[in-house]
Formats: structure tokens, C-alpha cells, sequence
């Protein structure tokens, strides 16, 4: 009974240091919020890394994709949030610059963006999400 007792203490104690580095990797430097609805019309805020580049801000989807990634698409215009003003935008997909996005990525969250990538397999296939502020 003691063994499971400490067995138990033990994976409980690597579960929550994992997400302590999870959390600490994913806030520790800049995130925005981005606003989408639902089917149901209700707003779903998602906190995701940004990069700029060439004068564009990029989110980047997995290559599995995510649920923000599809309300965004099927809606077309979302809201972000960054530096505590919120604007309305359109998404371009550019699978060409996901090479330069990743560096920049790596570059700006560093061992975070690395930490990311180890749990989800890797940044192969990855899609940059180009913004463009609606008018």
C-alpha cells in the first residue's frame, strides 16, 4: 500500500511540474487573444503565439489543425487582441513561408517553441497564418 501511495505522490508530482513547464513555456513571452465564435455564435478566446514579418503578423496551425483555425476559417473575420487593443482581421493561409515562420518563432520563444514542438512531434507541416486588418 505504500508503494502505491508514493507511486501515486510521484506521477502526481511529474503531471503538475509538466504543466508548470507547459504553462511557463507558453506565457512567458508575448500572447495574443484571438477572438472567434462557435456554431453557436458564442465567442471562444484562444491565446497563441505571434511573430511580424514583412510588415504581417502570423499565428501559426499545426499540421493537424485546432479548433481556433477552423472557426476562423469558416467565419472568415475574427478579432485579435495584442498590446491590449483589439482590431478585426482576415487570416491568409501561406504554407509557402512556413519555413520563415518557424525561425522566427524559434527565435522569439526559444527554448518554448522547442518545448512545443518535442510534445507535439515536431513543426513539419505547420501553416503560418498571415493577418490582414479588415476594412
Amino acid at each position: 500500500m505504500r508503494y502505491l501511495i508514493w507511486s501515486i505522490g510521484i506521477l502526481l508530482g511529474l503531471v503538475l511540474a509538466f504543466l508548470g513547464i507547459q504553462t511557463l513555456a507558453s506565457e512567458r513571452v508575448e500572447v495574443v487573444q484571438l477572438h472567434t465564435l462557435d456554431d453557436a455564435g458564442k465567442q471562444a478566446t484562444t491565446r497563441l503565439w505571434v511573430v511580424d514579418d514583412e510588415g504581417y503578423q502570423y499565428l501559426r496551425v499545426g499540421a493537424d489543425g485546432s479548433g481556433w483555425f477552423s472557426r476562423m476559417q469558416k467565419n472568415g473575420e475574427f478579432q485579435l487582441t495584442r498590446n491590449d487593443e483589439t482590431l478585426g482581421y482576415t487570416a491568409l493561409p501561406r504554407q509557402e513561408k512556413s519555413d520563415r515562420i518557424n525561425e522566427l518563432m524559434q527565435q522569439k520563444y526559444t527554448w518554448g517553441d522547442t518545448f512545443f514542438a518535442y510534445v507535439v512531434g515536431g513543426r513539419e507541416g505547420s501553416t503560418p497564418v498571415e493577418l490582414h486588418i479588415s476594412q
